[in-house]
Formats: structure tokens, C-alpha cells, sequence
């Protein structure tokens, strides 16, 4: 029997996981959900089990135009970078969860990169 969609991303998202577990331990989880309409990112400690710092474009504080596009993406890129930052975080490992490294979760690694977040 084939396997649905979700259960395709969910394998995916789980092989990337465990893949960057292996070579990234010790340090703390950028990990990014995207949506049709949004996109978000927490900073995860998997030791405590605790988010750290998170930013979503559903958020009022932040400044977005275009709530679904690459800019927003580079909106919540910086802000999250930002509040790691507040939060004693100076590195992290990103994790792309099941999503391919091109669009909007490549617009929101790199202006985290850019605002000083060693990912």
C-alpha cells in the first residue's frame, strides 16, 4: 500500500532530523515550519526539551508586507536571529524539517546568517 503525502513528509522530516542529531550534538535546533500562507522558526534545546526563542509571521510586532512571500521569510529570519541572540544563543544547526532548501527556507537561513545567528 502506498503511503500518503504527510506520511512521505513526516519520513522525510524524520530522516533529516535524526541525520543532523548525529553530527550537531550539544547544540541548540533552528527549525522551520512553512505553510501555504506563513512561515515560523524556533530555536530548540533538545537537552531541556525547551523553544528558546520563536518568531512567526503571524505575529502584530513584526513588520511584514506580504505575509506569505520571500521577503516575509527574511523578516522572520532576522527577528529570530535576533531574539537568539537576546536568548545567549550564538550558534545553532538548521533544520529544514521535511521542506526542500530553496525558497522561502533558504530566504529565512540566510537573513539569520546575515543578522549574526552562526548556523
Amino acid at each position: 500500500m502506498a503511503l500518503s503525502k504527510r506520511e512521505l513528509f513526516e519520513k522525510r522530516r524524520m530522516r533529516v532530523r535524526n541525520k543532523l542529531r548525529k553530527v550537531n550534538a550539544g547544540r541548540m535546533r533552528l527549525s522551520v515550519h512553512r505553510s501555504n500562507r506563513n512561515i515560523s522558526a524556533q530555536v530548540i534545546d533538545d537537552k531541556l526539551g525547551r523553544t528558546v526563542a520563536s518568531a512567526s509571521s503571524l505575529e502584530k510586532g513584526i513588520d511584514i508586507k506580504d505575509s506569505n512571500g520571500v521577503e516575509a521569510a527574511a523578516a522572520i529570519g532576522r527577528v529570530i536571529a535576533e531574539r537568539a541572540r537576546q536568548a545567549g544563543v550564538q550558534e545553532a544547526y538548521f533544520d529544514r524539517g521535511g521542506f526542500l532548501f530553496h525558497g522561502r527556507v533558504k530566504a529565512l537561513a540566510d537573513a539569520a546568517r546575515e543578522a549574526g545567528l552562526k548556523i
